[in-house]
């Protein structure tokens, strides 16, 4: 965070000036967000992290959503079910219970997405609101997506459960992981209502379910759908946080005018960044908005590494590509476009990109003002995955193939933009006034333990 207070600049003071034209359009308040629930939001804690929910009931959504690494898993990209440890120190588990792949994109921070203006969740948006559809929401269910989810949180919610990689594991390992494999998501025998059963068969739950939906009378009574709706209660009031120096900073400006006050909130240096992330530097043609973002997707050439997606350019066949939001879309020209994140806590959510492809935030700034040249002189070091011989060998095909490296370069939208290394400090120092110093110790927002008894940790 800022280490110092400074008196205002003349361009900053003029930045603060002109700001009262818009700075209305920066303000969170509380209409912004579902209202709060207490027994869902209690509940929907203990399942985030009851490992109940995975197949061989050995993660839970927690694994890779944590408090402790700010609501990611502080990695590249995932090791999933079969794995062991948290964050950083996560392997890649032993025996037959190791993982067979990493997970291809980098786990999203839940910061703020309980918000109503996410109305599209995962990085390449396929989980939507569509009111065109029976559920209200377009998914890869499809059809099997059942009614009553109550946002696009909610709905996030059902799929790492229905992911062999993420949570479910391998085909023949349990009944969760057979249903996965033949895409059997909804109804009986489905892979949602194989863990509401198992929901269904803790008294503990039972109960709390029964004090937080008022539909649920008997254990029957429980799906999936309610156990979703619940994790995103939590999510969307425990990891609200909005209190930045930046909000501070608007909140003075626009109810008092007084622009040396709300200065005081801010360092000079954030102050000036904002003028370049607002201006020179040209952030907030994507990143608008109270939460820096359009979410809309766009193609900025980070780097591919990992697994890939099972995407293949012409005369490819390994899979090792990942095309982004053309994989929900069908549309080649939404091909290597991804969402634009929000920024809120952006400099403890790393590593950075669809894929973590960068393990600085500095790094991940400088791409975008050079994002070609940055593409083509990717330092691979830099990438957070634990080690195992075999996917070692996969993670760095894509983005070594020169071909496929210049594709991913052809359809890079953003243009270059020059500043000197102190405008970039200042722009860092802006992104770092986006942290709600609030929420730096989320320890409360993880229980003790949970019904079932199952373990927190490895």
């Amino acid at each position: 965070m800022n280490k110092r207070l400074k008196t205002p600049s003349a361009a900053a003071l003029l930045l603060l000036a002109s700001s009262t034209l818009y700075a209305s359009e920066y303000l969170v308040d509380d209409s912004m967000f579902p209202p709060r629930d207490s027994a869902k939001e209690q509940l929907g804690k203990l399942l985030m992290y009851d490992k109940i929910l995975s197949g061989n009931k050995n993660i839970s959504c927690a694994t890779c959503h944590h408090p402790l690494t700010w609501t990611g898993d502080g990695l590249s990209l995932p090791i999933g079910e079969g794995g062991q440890g948290l964050g950083i120190g996560r392997n890649t588990g032993s025996g037959s219970e190791a993982i067979t792949e990493r997970v291809p994109r980098n786990a999203p921070h839940i910061f703020n997405l309980g918000a109503h203006e996410f109305q599209a969740l995962f990085h390449d948006g396929r989980v939507s609101t569509d009111n065109t559809q029976s559920s209200g929401f377009q998914s890869p269910a499809e059809e099997q997506l059942p009614i009553g989810l109550d946002n696009v949180l909610a709905v996030q919610a059902m799929f790492p459960v229905t992911s062999a990689a993420e949570m479910a594991g391998q085909t023949g390992e349990n009944e969760v992981a057979n249903a996965t494999a033949i895409n059997q998501l909804g109804g009986s025998g489905g892979v949602w209502d194989i863990i509401a059963n198992r929901l269904q068969d803790i008294p503990e739950y039972v109960s709390l379910f029964s004090q937080a939906f008022d539909d649920i009378n008997t254990a029957d009574d429980i799906t999936y759908v309610h156990a979703a709706n619940a994790i995103a209660a939590f999510e969307a009031s425990a990891w609200r946080c909005t209190d930045s120096p930046f909000d501070r900073y608007f909140q003075k400006e626009a109810l008092t005018a007084d622009y040396q006050q709300a200065s005081s909130v801010a360092s000079a240096d954030s102050i000036t960044g904002a003028q370049l992330f607002y201006g020179k530097a040209g952030c907030s043609s994507c990143h608008s908005g109270p939460f820096q973002t359009d979410q809309q997707y766009h193609a900025i050439g980070v780097p591919q590494i990992g697994p890939g997606k099972g995407d293949n350019l012409p005369g490819y066949f390994d899979g090792r590509d990942d095309f982004g939001r053309e994989q929900v879309t069908g549309d080649s020209s939404d091909r290597y476009k991804f969402r634009t994140p929000t920024l809120r806590q952006v400099a403890l959510t790393g590593p950075w990109g669809h894929d973590g492809a960068f393990s600085t935030l500095e790094a991940m700034v400088r791409h975008h003002l050079d994002a070609t040249n940055s593409l083509h002189s990717y330092d691979t070091a830099q990438a957070l995955l634990p080690s195992r011989l075999d996917l070692d060998a996969l993670d760095f095909i894509a983005h070594n193939d020169t071909n496929r490296r210049n594709a991913i370069a052809d359809a890079i939208e953003i243009q270059p933009v020059e500043l000197t290394d102190d405008e970039i400090n200042q722009l860092l120092d802006f992104l770092h006034a986006l942290t709600d110093t609030q929420c730096l110790d989320l320890r409360s927002t993880a229980p003790l333990s949970v019904p079932t008894g199952l373990p927190l940790y490895d």
